[in-house]
């Protein structure tokens, strides 16, 4: 059933605090009257009790685990606001309890991990969504249609993604964040998979699912007394038989930007 059809809101939890983007996501839903968020979880109470006063939320919203979580408050679906090595146990733990699960990009920290998302997935039959923030723009939306429907442009050429910021530790965002941020265990990698991933979705969606004929990556690390372990700029080149994508990753521009730019044969947006 979809949301709209709903006569009453949807039960969601939160599964993980850790992930920055948890407090935007929290006040769109504050002023939602279809989603009712009737559990937050996480090992960290500090964090807990924050976002519970917030966002007003009782006590027995609260719980230590996610597993605790989804056998005490029966959420009809999970939105998973963890560091990225976790997502593939978020759903393993949703799909055991037919849970539809959405996570922050990318989706996972390895091929590895991904195929095991896949799998629980597959086996329980929950969709599992990844919130990959550049797919909802109108934008792309406009390009896609132009590309596809209208094909006013041609066929594609060559694809662009320009997706950064000054660097999370220069924006400031909260060291819960920044502490697996920056840690190539929890995160994958620096820039490269915090940033790179918004490229690789779009061009995969815009190239209809085909597979590259190569992919080759350079990373840097230009800030290393605040980077040391993982990298904090990079450039992808996605190699097709007729098109080729260049996707720019970055925590050392002087602004914060994420564009995108398709060339066809004789036409561009």
């Amino acid at each position: 059933m979809s949301l709209a059809a709903q006569t009453t809101p949807l039960r969601l939890a939160i599964a993980g605090l850790v992930h920055g983007h948890v407090d935007g996501f929290l006040r769109a839903a504050a002023k939602r009257s279809d989603v009712q968020i009737i559990g937050l979880s996480d090992l960290d109470s500090a964090l807990r009790s924050r976002y519970a006063e917030k966002y007003k939320l009782p006590e027995g919203t609260l719980f230590a685990s996610a597993e605790d979580m989804l056998k005490g408050a029966k959420p009809e679906a999970v939105a998973a606001f963890t560091n990225t090595f976790d997502h593939a146990a978020i759903v393993d733990l949703c799909a055991a309890h037919k849970v539809p699960v959405m996570m922050e990009k990318p989706l996972a920290v390895s091929v590895a991990h991904a195929k095991r998302i896949q799998a629980a997935a597959n086996s329980s039959g929950i969709p599992v969504i990844v919130n990959y923030e550049t797919t909802w723009y109108a934008s792309h939306g406009a390009i896609y249609k132009m590309i596809h429907e209208a094909k006013t442009a041609g066929e594609i050429r060559r694809m662009v993604a320009m997706d950064g910021h000054q660097g999370p530790k220069e924006i400031g965002v909260p060291p819960e964040f920044l502490s697996w941020l920056t840690d190539p265990a929890r995160n994958g990698a620096g820039a490269l998979f915090d940033f790179g991933c918004y490229g690789a979705n779009l061009m995969t969606w815009l190239m209809d699912n085909a597979r590259p004929v190569a992919v080759t990556a350079m990373t840097k690390t230009i800030k290393p007394a605040s980077y040391p372990k993982v990298d904090d700029d990079a450039t992808i080149l996605v190699e097709y038989p007729r098109a080729q994508g260049i996707i720019e990753a970055s925590w050392n521009w002087p602004f914060s930007r994420k564009d995108f730019e398709v060339y066809g044969e004789h036409g561009y947006a």
